[in-house]
């Protein structure tokens, strides 16, 4: 009733890239501004390099994502290179001058094996001195407990539809949260489920994979407007150089 990429296309409604609106956003753009060659990992829907490409970067913009319906609106932009595949995946060696993970994507990286896969490739893609940019949410700030259907979201999709949107935590297994949105009509009937799991890691523990793959942590904050990171985080916000 609700297909793969009806969702693609309610995700960019939902997450509209917008540095005017969002500062996280804004981060973003004013690091790929400042790369010649950028690889976004877990690209998405390509709304970040997309926008860039738009805002006159004349450089390599490349991005890869497994989501097919994702990568499918993503390719609507033909003059920016489109892989589908994981962080683990690529092939890339010493080719960008800056890798990105937006949106939480870092977090999709559940399993410690996943983690030091995409880090290793991660690490390999980048030049020497190139840069690695990536944010999760801080565990200490409990995101998930804000996941409930009472939060719900009434939004309307490019096509008009009216539609109800509503995270769920299901279970926390250590630092996994696994969580389902749901997409309904407004009274309720259910259109669409999926289920995530995500990794909430602390910074000394994305240190240490961090070391372990060769990257040096060079800058880390605690909000998007280059903040330490404190008691009251969100956010832990890195950038790691390639040691």
């Amino acid at each position: 009733m609700f297909s793969d990429a009806d969702a693609a296309a309610l995700y960019d409604v939902l997450n509209p890239w917008d540095p005017e609106r969002w500062p996280g956003d804004r981060f973003y753009d004013g690091l790929v501004a400042g790369a010649h060659s950028v690889l976004d990992a877990g690209c998405g829907t390509g709304s970040m390099l997309r926008r860039a490409r738009e805002g006159g970067h004349a450089g390599r913009l490349t991005g890869i994502e497994p989501n097919r319906a994702a990568l499918a609106r993503a390719r609507r932009r033909a003059d920016i290179e489109w892989v589908e595949g994981t962080a683990a995946d690529a092939g890339w060696k010493s080719e960008f001058d800056l890798v990105t993970m937006v949106s939480h994507a870092f977090q999709c990286l559940v399993t410690d094996a996943e983690l030091r896969r995409s880090l290793a490739a991660i690490h390999a893609a980048l030049r020497d001195g190139g840069r690695f940019a990536f944010e999760t949410r801080h565990p200490q700030a409990r995101a998930w407990e804000e996941w409930r259907p009472a939060n719900a979201t009434d939004v309307t999709d490019a096509s008009g539809r009216t539609l109800r949107v509503w995270h769920e935590t299901e279970s926390v297994a250590g630092d996994v949260v696994t969580f389902s949105e749901t997409i309904a009509e407004p009274d309720g009937t259910v259109l669409r489920v999926d289920r995530t799991r995500l990794r909430f890691l602390g910074a000394a523990a994305l240190d240490a994979f961090l070391a372990e793959a060769g990257f040096a942590v060079e800058a880390r904050y605690g909000d998007w407007e280059r903040g330490p990171v404190t008691r009251t985080s969100r956010e832990i916000v890195t950038l790691a150089r390639r040691a």
